[in-house]
């Protein structure tokens, strides 16, 4: 009720700055809202258990009041039970309140306080974001303050705590979190750039965390954590023509915490990437490097809470079925060597291999390793555990990922696409199964058809098998979807797992849905089963169990 009440206070405030504005600017009102709820039966066949409350409701509604300048908002939040899976740490219960805020803003001040989100340049100091079907919050609740002097010049300034739980209302981590970034764009500040076909960004990060130090015992010896841990980044980025290139360094000191085994060494990280694109050809490479770049809110806590930076995946976002949930790839936070390249090409309507609509064509690799240590002993083995021996790729296979892609369209109303995959995934880094460790070594055929009736009527089909000696065996998956527009879909959703070998498991999981949408509101009831495994958006994964039952969803914005 108390931060309710100051919430209260911040609004009023806001209207009433509000009202010394132009009146002749009238106010208004916008939103989104999204309600998920399953309906939980038993499946011993596929480890499906019901919890003592057999239906569960996510749900969420952002409200957002501006004019002029001025604008706040909140997200109510209910959570009555939260869906299986949404948080492995159980840090969503009950109904309240979960953000708000108020922002002003003109031609060179930005300010907001209460809740936001924020990222500086790659996210390697900085990152905080809102992802409601991964179970990701960490906004910062405080305040933060953006200047523009003068244009091509950005500078930021935030102070905060990150949210941790939800438990009718919100709480937030223990560290208190300060930053502030800085970005300028050489040609808009210099007028004898301006011309220039060159362009040039640079930009800076600073980032610290306070909480109180603890005192450590192991082994007979005595650890004192810091009270401050900082990280730092510069960043370039380049642009000419069809070429452009980004890279960001970033450096973090000694940071004792529960993801490094409470060493002392410090964090480095390096991102480059580099693209060309131009007469239907582009062009992608990228490397990174990661040594104990791990940064959170609370030192003591892991998984999925209160990260305050984020370590961008090397390997491409996979969307088809097989190849986006079985085996997805995340950056561990003990680090990484890793590089990927990509290429993209169209070939041309009315030549050969382009024919009468054109073809598209790409082809992606990347690969990541563990870095090129030496364990050491005595006093060191419990400050800086390892050293470096050079940034090449070290011993430990982390994941090879190769995926080709062809994509045509054959009429009119038809259109095709083939994907061919190849992983080589190494399971003890990324925990994707309980029924292998080790590497997995796996081939993923996709064969997609798009046929359009008419206008209105849409069927799309894909048809995916995976092929490996190791796991779980080999799987097939089939995906239907017949859309009638603007209102009507129906979608059914088959995984096959025909190669395990325990007979009893080689089961199908199959889910339908049927969906209504009406403008901007959209309603979708599913039944069927769903396999245990790990769910990803971005680079950024949870675990989910296997369940059966029912589901509805509802999505509606204004």
């Amino acid at each position: 009720m108390k931060k309710l009440l100051v919430f209260s206070a911040l609004l009023a405030f806001a209207f009433g700055l509000q009202a010394q504005g132009d009146p002749k600017k009238p106010g208004q009102l916008h939103g989104n809202f999204q309600f998920l709820s399953q309906q939980y039966s038993e499946d011993s066949l596929i480890g499906a258990t019901v919890p003592p409350a057999t239906t569960a409701i996510n749900g969420f509604g952002n409200l957002m009041y501006t004019q002029g300048g001025f604008s706040a908002g909140m997200r109510f939040e209910t959570y009555n039970n939260a869906i299986q899976g949404f948080s492995a740490q159980n840090r969503y219960k009950g109904t309240g309140i979960g953000n708000r805020f108020v922002q002003y803003q003109d031609s060179i001040f930005n300010v907001t306080i209460g809740n936001f989100y924020e990222q500086f340049g790659n996210g390697l100091t900085l990152r905080t974001y809102w992802e409601p079907n991964l179970g990701i919050d960490n906004a910062l609740d405080g305040a933060r303050l953006i200047i523009t002097p003068k244009k091509g010049i950005t500078l930021k300034g935030i102070y905060g705590r990150q949210r941790l739980d939800f438990d009718s209302q919100l709480t937030n981590a223990d560290g208190i979190i300060r930053g502030s970034d800085a970005e300028f764009n050489l040609n808009s500040i210099f007028q004898s750039l301006a011309e220039k076909q060159t362009q040039v960004t640079l930009g800076g990060s600073f980032v610290s965390r306070y909480q109180n130090g603890e005192t450590r015992f192991q082994d007979s010896l005595i650890f004192l954590t810091p009270n401050n841990v900082s990280s730092s980044a510069v960043r370039l980025q380049l642009n000419r023509k069809a070429l452009a290139v980004s890279a960001e360094y970033a450096e973090k000191i000694n940071d004792p915490s529960a993801d490094n085994a409470y060493l002392y060494r410090k964090g480095k990280a390096f991102f480059l990437n580099a693209s060309y694109s131009g007469s239907g050809l582009g062009v992608n490479a990228a490397v990174k490097y990661i040594d104990n770049m791990s940064f959170r809110a609370d030192r003591n806590l892991k998984l999925f809470d209160v990260p305050t930076n984020y370590l961008p995946s090397i390997t491409k976002q996979h969307t088809y079925n097989l190849a986006a949930t079985l085996y997805p790839y995340a950056t561990p936070l003990t680090g990484e060597v890793s590089y990927m390249g990509e290429i993209f090409y169209t070939f041309k309507k009315g030549t050969k291999l382009g024919g009468k609509y054109g073809t598209q064509l790409s082809a992606n690799f990347a690969a990541a390793n563990g870095l090129d240590t030496t364990r050491l002993t005595g006093i060191e083995a419990y400050t800086e555990g390892y050293q470096v021996n050079s940034v090449k790729f070290g011993p430990t296979k982390y994941v090879r990922d190769f995926n080709l892609e062809i994509k045509k369209k054959l009429s009119k109303k038809f259109s095709t696409g083939f994907t061919y995959y190849y992983f080589e995934f190494n399971t003890l880094v990324t925990p994707v199964t309980n029924d292998f460790k080790g590497i997995v070594y796996a081939n993923i055929e996709v064969l997609e058809l798009n046929y359009k009736f008419t206008p209105k009527d849409n069927l799309h089909l894909e048809f995916q098998g995976l092929q490996t000696d190791q796991d779980k065996g080999d799987w097939a998956t089939i995906v239907a979807e017949f859309s009638h527009s603007p209102h009507w879909s129906i979608g059914l959703i088959d995984q096959y797992n025909y190669g395990n070998s325990v007979t009893e498991k080689r089961v199908h999981y199959l889910f339908g849905t049927v969906g209504y949408i009406n403008g901007s509101q959209r309603l979708t009831l599913g039944y069927g089963k769903r396999r245990e495994g790990v769910f990803c958006i971005g680079g950024v994964c949870r675990a989910v169990p296997a369940t059966n039952g029912f589901e509805l969803m509802y999505t509606a914005s204004f």
